[in-house]
Order: structure tokens, then sequence, then C-alpha cells
């Protein structure tokens, strides 16, 4: 059960930390026509995807992965709570998500993710 409470957290976190952050990128991109920096290190976000596609759509890409981020929040519920459609359903969120990831250069999720498949394979047994 441990297990399952530690991949539900560790996916709250992630989808706060980067699908909740979406919201101010996408927000400065209309406002500026181009991408934040982290303390002026690199474009949040600035992965493939931002240079293959125009603002509107990055826009909306930004917006999908909000939506892909907020389902797997309410997954990580349901793992809370040891339901075995949650962890069906995280399984089946992350290849969307991984695209996400790759799309958006995302490394620190690449790793949560499989950190989150680790757990859920830890506390399998636990689900109802």
């Amino acid at each position: 059960m441990t297990a399952l409470r530690l991949e539900a957290t560790l996916t709250w976190l992630y989808a706060a930390g980067f699908g909740v952050a979406t919201v101010p990128v996408a927000v400065y991109l209309r406002r500026r026509g181009r991408l934040p920096t982290f303390f002026g290190m690199f474009e949040m976000y600035g992965g493939p995807w931002w240079s293959r596609y125009g603002h509107r759509t990055f826009v909306w890409l930004l917006m999908a992965f909000l939506l892909v981020t907020a389902v797997a929040a309410w997954a990580a519920w349901l793992v809370w709570n040891a339901s075995m459609a949650g962890a069906i359903l995280t399984l089946a969120l992350l290849p969307v998500e991984a695209c996400f990831w790759f799309g958006f250069d995302l490394p620190i999720p690449k790793a949560i993710g499989v950190l989150r498949v680790i757990l859920l394979a830890i506390g399998w047994s636990a689900l109802g």
C-alpha cells in the first residue's frame, strides 16, 4: 500500500509541477511571442515541438498536456485508494504522457514516469 501512495504522491507532484505550469507558459507565449526561460538557462517546454509548430498550435499542445496531467492526477487519486482501474488508467496514460515529455523535451518527467511504473509494480498486489 505504501508503494501505491508514493506513486500517487509522485504523480500529483509531477502534475502540479509540469502540468499546471503550462498555463503561465501559454499566457507568456501568447503575450510575448516567445517561451519563457528557466532562470535564463533554457526555454521552458522548448523541445522539438517548439520549432515544428506555430504559436497557436503550441499553446493547444500545452493545454492538451494540462488535460492529460489532470487525468493522471485523478488516476493517482484512484491509485491512492487502491483502485485497479486507477492503476490501469495510469499505465494507459503513460505512453500519452511520454509523447508530451519528448515533444516538450522534459527530462525530469521521464525519470518520474519510470519510478511511477516501478512503484505500481511493487504495490500491484495491494490493488482491489
